[in-house]
């Protein structure tokens, strides 16, 4: 305890309540000390005051390492993206738009490639053997077959991560594996659309049993790029990284110019095409509301 009272882990806010784990893994349910303006998150590090029967006053919010808009969480340390071998067929665009997000705020990617009982998909094939060889953290996983989990545990390992990705690929199936009794509703994917009909409604970290927490996310098929200048895009896509330094110009785009190094490398198959051609598209989108906001 400190001189302003325990400290504590946001786990959820649900009806003006919030539920706040100590250090012990006890929760406690908590209301606001009144001179608190700020929104608490899902997230928070906090200070509390314990009172009886497992209720609280939350004293004061500690400052936050991050926080993301969507979903609405603070201090997260690791995306975990959720991609289907199969049914739902993975989308490479949104993979890389996860990533970029997950780069911009600083938080580390695990690639999960879920339901791998299921036949191979072309873009499966394409993730599992283009993204490790680039340096990004590939798991695969089938909750079927219980294969992977333990060491999706072991990435989290004390962290608090989130789970992004489309819906239909397992994410509250992986959640119940991962949370005992953590219920999380779960529906197939509509074979109309060949996409799953996502249950979740609010953001909440759920404990593991082996230290770290971990959040569901509300599904999602689109997201924008985040708000950074084109010139820092590139930045986000690693295997830039090595090749453009041998652009011709220092504040090459990659898009338009003469001599980049970088197209050479998508002409030469060192830098994949479809990164390249994702990437334009997010550079073009940030160009389109730079325009905007003048």
């Amino acid at each position: 305890m400190t001189n302003g009272g325990v400290e504590g882990l946001v786990l959820k806010n649900y009806g003006g309540f919030y539920y706040v784990q100590d250090s012990n893994k006890d929760i406690y349910e908590c209301k606001l000390r009144g001179k608190i303006k700020q929104a608490v998150l899902t997230g928070d590090k906090v200070l509390f005051t314990p009172l009886e029967h497992g209720r609280g006053i939350l004293e004061t919010i500690s400052p936050r390492r991050n926080e993301l808009q969507r979903p609405r969480i603070a201090n997260a340390d690791l995306l975990l993206i959720i991609m289907a071998h199969n049914q739902p067929a993975p989308s490479l665009a949104l993979l890389d738009r996860l990533l970029v997000n997950a780069s911009y705020k600083e938080l580390t990617p695990y690639i999960i490639l879920n339901k791998m009982d299921l036949p191979e998909d072309d873009n499966s094939s394409i993730i599992t053997s283009y993204y490790p060889r680039k340096g990004f953290n590939l798991i695969k996983s089938s909750v079927r077959n219980n294969i992977g989990i333990d060491s999706i545990k072991e990435a989290i390992s004390n962290r608090i991560a989130v789970l992004a990705g489309p819906s239909g690929t397992g994410k509250s199936s992986l959640l119940n594996l991962l949370v005992e009794g953590a219920g999380i509703k779960t529906q197939d994917v509509s074979k109309k659309i060949g996409r799953g009909r996502h249950t979740t409604r609010h953001v909440e970290l759920y404990p593991l049993s082996d230290g770290g927490w971990i959040a569901d996310t509300p599904g999602f098929s689109v997201l924008d790029p985040p708000d950074m200048e084109r010139r820092d895009l590139a930045s986000h896509f690693p295997e830039f990284y090595d090749c453009s330094n041998e652009c011709r110009f220092n504040n090459c785009l990659h898009y338009g110019e003469k001599d980049c190094a970088v197209k050479g490398a998508v002409k030469d198959k060192v830098i994949a095409e479809f990164r390249y051609n994702n990437y334009v598209i997010m550079l073009e989108e940030l160009i389109k509301n730079e325009r905007c906001y003048r």
